[in-house]
């Protein structure tokens, strides 16, 4: 009886606990950490082969419940190797994940708050890292390393004066007469890319014809940014990106992430590189002979000529004026650290660089604060501050009608002139032009100085999270302000500056600007992971840009002896611009992810602005994409060479705000017997113009194979702009000449592919190798006013025509086959295509790193060349290459042709160079361990160079050049530049 009991109880006891093991869930509770010793807050805590999940919080801590143990939990998160863990028990554990360089560069943007892996994003958004960007040698400037590193950029040079001069286009002309610079922002900052004219017009008179647009090629403001205090760049190229950017992304956006703190010992980084810069290119002197000289200067010439030579006084003053060897130094410190709060880094450097010509050159000192801090477990703050100083003497060049800038006086000086000072510092007049081009070199100024300020703060609240969800909100703001000084200094002593020679006696120019952005927004992200593996990814916010720059030009001539104060002059006149605008708007996203298999994006953003006829009105731009990864669809097994088969889709429309002086009429000032008036300027203003619309599709396929080891992208984009905005010309019974208005449409087409691989991987050696490829095509498809000429020196030499049925870069000018429009067309300054070859080659300790770019096609018009033809001292005058009866040297047949065709000043710029290379050699921490007590974690030495191989047919210093400057598509005319230089550094880098 007993017993029966005992089983009986047993059994009761045995029903009892059974079904409680059945129904338990065991709580595991952990941190996850990286392997540098940081939190990771939102990785992803999965229960391996369920749908029961979590994600850590702000400070990396997660709690989940699991039906059993042992269970294996998969942790994830971008930037970082995925890891599997068992448990065997319930209690708190600690999980460290490795940083991931290749999963670090597959995330990019797709929305103001948020980013994506690569593996799932529907555009073809590039990315730089910091290695990429300065890893092989120091860019000049932040924009000058962007040349060949992704597909759909062209960038031309502006000037080769130190300092930049840069403009980038994005896949294609994105507009005629608007705005072509892509947008560009700085940790969250909206910040200013203006080039800014020094007013060297009132002397070199270069906009009294030809085009009037900005022929100064001054400086442009993203050169001020520091290369090395960036960590990531990544360009959204077209509208199906950009387009949550709303009214200000018509040409690409350019986000830039600057360096962050790491958690753990403090660490420091010290960089100073040293070395030179010269001219890619000099053409040289032409072979003279005295015949040639009686033939081209006449018996007077000969005889000088004859003299000189026997004196051994022949001057060659292109190699005088463009053969300095400028002194380079780059000094860079830097240090980061922190804890699991509270995270900083900072750096200081300073550059200086001496130009190819003296007196000309580039000094900058740029201080950067950044800050992280973790108050709260729910709250993340942070704080990016940069302050720079730069000075730029940028000297007198390019495009003149006055005779007087040293490009264009250099094209008529002969080597047997006597230029140089007296003892006495008297420099002499110079027969043969308008200026002493050394006169001109050494005491003329032309000089910005900027001094500026960049901040952004940030700051994420988690509000609430739950096991399946959370929703997050992010403030941020940003301040760019900067004052830029110019001064233009001519004194009176110099040749064409003398009264008696019909000069100004003296002239000063002096300009100030201040200008000023803030932006301001305010987001919600709310994510949920359902049921059925379906992630919803929503976000909406407001934003608010504001926008001021005031410019004042004093111009000052008839100076009182040596002053070159502006209220010691005869006479004094003063030119003000004002923009002032205020944007805000709206915008709301919505992200659909199931499994990572289809991930599809919806989105809207909405802006007013000052700068539209009406104020409040609305625009809308809409985005929508779809990315398919069929690799994540099981159709592969395990062993399968293949890791990724994705096809993508996206469509997005984004603006282009009118140009300044569009919509509302403007009026000049002037003064008659001491009565004001005002004055037209001959421009009328139309209020109901509209902001011109971009609308891209683009399609593409990314594939991988081997691990990661090869993969392929291709991408096929069509690019609308509607509403073109364009200046048509008015009847002089208006009063006015021209007026903006919307009155076309432009179409460019384009095809991008890129490839990466690691042919070979070994314990000793690695080579990795990428490969980029881009072609655009632009068709102007609709044009509502007759077509017209623009952007050159008129049909006699080439210029850009506008046309309906053709290419918006086309070149046409006079000549003997004229089509129906009357002219000829002999080329277009769109590239046939350009590709890229990047190559890192690693053994052991040595590192050797090199890029190639190929531009093929894409023509200039070359005026260089012919002023040098009319003063018949062109290097190839007297080589018989160009006439087809093989009688007429270079020179006279270019001659023969002026008036008749045009031919012969376009010229095919193509150009193969090796636009960086860089050699290394790394003492790691081991061989360092006696040095500084074992703190040195290591120490790289080495050699770099810029633009040191440079293959090319163009008849000139370098077939990279513009000359109206990086604000007109209008780009490869050129006037007697700045020439480009190559750069060769030495390095030495410290990590301790």
């Amino acid at each position: 009886m007993k017993q029966n009991n005992s089983n009986r109880r047993m059994l009761l006891l045995l029903l009892f606990i059974f079904p409680c093991f059945v129904f338990a869930q065991t709580t595991i509770t952990g941190t996850v950490n990286s392997d540098k010793g940081d939190t990771i807050p939102f990785a992803n805590v999965i229960e391996k082969g369920t749908t029961n999940g979590t994600t850590t919080d702000m400070d990396g801590n997660f709690s989940i419940q699991v039906s059993t143990v042992p269970a294996t939990l998969v942790f994830s998160s971008l930037g970082f190797e995925t890891v599997e863990q068992q448990v065997s028990s319930a209690g708190a554990i600690s999980v460290t994940m490795a940083e991931s360089a290749e999963a670090l560069e597959e995330v990019v943007v797709t929305g103001l708050a948020t980013s994506v892996k690569r593996t799932n994003s529907a555009n073809a958004v590039a990315s730089i890292s910091a290695e990429e960007l300065t890893g092989t040698t120091p860019p000049p400037t932040l924009d000058g390393a962007l040349y060949g590193k992704f597909a759909g950029a062209i960038v031309n040079a502006n000037s080769g004066a130190p300092g930049g001069g840069l403009s980038i286009k994005l896949r294609g002309a994105t507009s005629l007469q608007g705005n072509i610079q892509p947008l560009y922002i700085i940790d969250g900052v909206y910040v200013d890319n203006s080039s800014l004219a020094a007013g060297l017009n009132a002397v070199s008179a270069a906009a009294a014809g030809g085009s009037a647009s900005n022929q100064d090629n001054p400086t442009n403001r993203i050169a001020d940014i520091n290369p090395e205090d960036i960590e990531s760049i990544e360009i959204l190229k077209g509208a199906s990106a950009a387009a949550i950017y709303g009214s200000r992304a018509a040409a690409g956006v350019v986000i830039i992430t600057t360096k962050k703190g790491k958690a753990g010992e403090t660490k420091f980084r010290f960089s100073q590189s040293t070395g030179w810069n010269e001219a890619i290119n000099l053409l040289g002197l032409r072979d003279y002979t005295t015949e040639r000289v009686r033939t081209s200067f006449g018996d007077a010439a000969a005889q000088e000529f004859n003299l000189a030579r026997a004196q051994g006084r022949l001057i060659d003053y292109e190699k005088e004026i463009y053969g300095e060897h400028g002194f380079i130094s780059i000094t860079n410190f830097s240090m980061s650290g922190g804890d699991d709060k509270s995270k900083f880094y900072a750096g200081v450097s300073h550059n200086n660089e001496n130009g190819i010509v003296q007196n000309t050159g580039y000094e900058k000192t740029s201080l950067r604060l950044n800050l992280d801090h973790k108050p709260k477990d729910y709250l993340k703050l942070a704080l990016s501050t940069n302050y720079i100083y730069s000075s730029s003497d940028r000297g007198f060049f390019n495009n003149d009608n006055s005779g007087t800038t040293i490009g264009v006086t250099l094209t008529g000086t002969t080597p047997w002139l006597q230029l140089f000072p007296d003892e006495n510092g008297v420099y002499p007049d110079n027969p043969a032009g308008a200026s002493n081009p050394l006169q001109t070199r050494d005491l003329v100024r032309n000089n910005e100085t900027v001094n500026r300020v960049i901040m952004g703060g940030s700051a994420n609240l988690d509000i609430y999270r739950a096991d399946n969800s959370n929703l997050e909100l992010i403030l941020r703001g940003g301040l760019d302000f900067y004052g830029q000084q110019s001064r233009a200094i001519f004194p009176k002593e110099l040749q064409f500056q003398k009264l008696i020679n019909g000069g100004l006696n003296g002239v000063s120019v002096q300009g100030e600007t201040q200008n000023k952005n803030y932006n301001l927004s305010a987001f919600l992200v709310h994510n949920i992971n359902t049921d059925s593996d379906i992630n919803f990814r929503t976000q909406a916010g407001l934003t608010r840009e504001y926008f001021d720059q005031n410019t004042q030009l004093i111009t000052a001539s008839g100076l009182v002896a040596s002053e070159t104060n502006v209220d010691q002059a005869a006479n004094t006149g003063v030119n003000q611009t004002r923009l002032l605008q205020e944007d805000s708007g709206f915008f709301a996203q919505e992200e659909i992810n199931f499994k990572d298999m289809f991930i599809a994006t919806v989105g809207v953003r909405g802006d007013k602005s000052s700068n539209n006829g009406d104020a409040n009105e609305l625009f809308y731009y809409p985005k929508a994409s779809l990315a398919v990864n069929l690799n994540e669809m099981g159709f592969w097994g395990d062993g399968s060479v293949w890791n990724q088969f994705k096809l993508r889709a996206a469509y997005g429309e984004a603006g282009n705000f009118p140009p300044f002086g569009a919509l509302f009429t403007s009026y000049n000032a002037f003064s008659t017997d001491g009565l004001l008036g005002i004055s037209l300027i001959g421009i009328r203003g139309d209020g109901s113009l509209k902001s011109e619309r971009q609308k891209e599709l683009e399609f593409g396929t990314d594939l991988g194979f081997f691990d990661g080891r090869l993969s392929l992208s291709g991408t096929y984009y069509i690019k609308t702009i509607d509403d073109l905005i364009l200046r048509a010309a008015l009847e002089p019974s208006t009063g006015f000449t021209t007026q903006f208005v919307n009155a076309g449409e432009l179409q460019n087409k384009g095809i991008e592919l890129s490839l990466n691989a690691t042919p070979v991987i070994t314990d000793d050696f690695q080579w990795d190798l990428s490969v980029n490829f881009f072609k655009n095509t632009s068709e102007i498809t609709r044009l509502d006013v007759p077509a017209f000429n623009v952007g050159a020196f008129g049909a006699t030499l080439g210029t850009y025509r506008i046309e309906e049925g053709s290419s918006a870069t086309q070149i046409v000018g006079i000549g003997p086959n004229p089509g129906e429009n009357g002219f000829q067309q002999f080329g277009d300054s769109e590239p046939d295509f350009q590709m890229a070859f990047n190559n890192s080659l690693r053994y052991k300790n040595f590192d050797l790193s090199f890029l190639w770019q190929w531009k093929n096609g894409g023509e200039n018009i070359n005026l260089t060349t012919l002023l040098s033809d009319l003063n018949g001292t062109t290097h190839d005058y007297d080589d018989i290459a160009l006439d087809p009866e093989g009688q007429l040297g270079n020179g006279d047949y270019r001659l023969s042709q002026l008036g008749s065709s045009a031919e012969v000043f376009v010229e095919d710029a193509s150009y193969l160079r090796l636009r960086e290379l860089g050699l290394y050699y790394t003492i790691n921490k081991r061989a360092m361990s006696g040095v500084l007590g074992g703190n040195i974690d290591s120490v790289r030495l080495g050699f770099s160079g810029t633009n040191l191989i440079n293959i090319f047919d163009y008849n000139s210093y370098d077939p990279e050049v513009s000359n109206f400057g990086g604000g007109t598509i209008f780009t490869g005319v050129e006037v007697t530049p700045f020439p480009s230089s190559k750069r060769f550094l030495f390095h030495v880098a410290v990590n301790f």
